[in-house]
């Protein structure tokens, strides 16, 4: 038996291939082909853009896919949720759906834009929002570079950011937040009620999830005299709580935990001025709770 999975091409690509690597997975990709390789003979990966990803899941093209919360819901696509992975291109975080027009006009909110024109991509998801409030508006569909649209082609857009960095750099100011997404793995309804297809895609769904937990942390161990552990325990944060386990000699002790990658560097000297020995850094791939 196979698993169809759609892998998304892309922005989202080269982030999705790596959390697969760091779930235990090596998809290997190719210029020339849609049909990457993979090293588990059950799962057969497709690439698909994340914007189409929902309507062959839900059709059955597909078993699986991963795509954003926003293009399900732009499509309006019957389909099951199996997970929320919150990563994203250039971050660990969610993504957000803006409105934002010139920081030179004088709109101030999204009341301000009726009968106006607002570029998308999000064409469905941005004509809904505006149907909410009550706002007669042309929306456009962009093909791209959105951000330089207004004030010639458009009186304001409806673009995705994970920073706003984009936004500032064209003389965009947010009035609004459309929506709020993140990446979703998503399945096949009919494909979620086969046993084996749902018991592959909820381990798929236990190793990234892993992998995910695992994103910024590292493990430490380190040795500590007995009298010295509990001011290296003061200084030491934790998942939950460290590991504690006795070595050889019976007045030492062997301390594992889980930090913050970016905590280590100022804790590692303060660990050390504690007592602490033999003090080992080391890589995760996953972290599963």
């Amino acid at each position: 038996m196979k698993l169809k999975l759609g892998i998304p091409k892309g922005s989202l690509e080269n982030a999705t291939i790596d959390l697969f690597r760091r779930a235990g997975f090596n998809i290997t990709t190719s210029s020339r082909s849609y049909f990457p390789a993979i090293d588990d003979p059950e799962i057969e990966c497709m690439l698909i853009r994340a914007q189409e990803m929902a309507r062959y899941v839900e059709d059955g093209i597909l078993d699986a896919g991963l795509t954003g919360r926003d293009w399900v819901e732009e499509n309006e696509a019957s389909v099951v949720n199996v997970a929320d992975l919150i990563y994203a291109k250039q971050s660990f975080g969610k993504v957000r759906w803006v409105l934002a027009a010139p920081e030179s006009s004088p709109f101030q909110k999204v009341t301000d834009l009726q009968g106006k024109t607002i570029a998308t991509e999000l064409v469905g998801a941005t004509r809904r929002y505006l149907a909410k409030h009550g706002v007669t508006a042309k929306v456009e569909f962009s093909w791209g570079a959105t951000e330089v649209k207004p004030p010639v082609l458009a009186d304001a857009i409806v673009e995705v950011t994970e920073t706003g960095s984009s936004l500032r750099a064209n003389k965009l100011r947010i009035l609004d937040v459309v929506m709020e997404s993140n990446t979703q793995l998503v399945a096949n309804k009919e494909s979620w009620e086969e046993e084996w297809k749902r018991y592959k895609l909820e381990d798929i769904r236990m190793l990234l999830d892993g992998a995910i937990n695992a994103l910024g942390k590292v493990g430490l161990m380190l040795n500590v005299h007995k009298s010295d552990l509990q001011p290296v325990l003061a200084v030491l944060p934790a998942l939950k709580r460290p590991t504690i386990s006795h070595l050889s000699d019976d007045d030492w002790l062997a301390v594992n935990t889980i930090l913050e990658e970016t905590t280590v560097r100022t804790i590692i000297p303060r660990l050390k001025k504690a007592g602490a020995q033999g003090i080992v850094e080391y890589p995760l791939n996953k972290i599963v709770m």
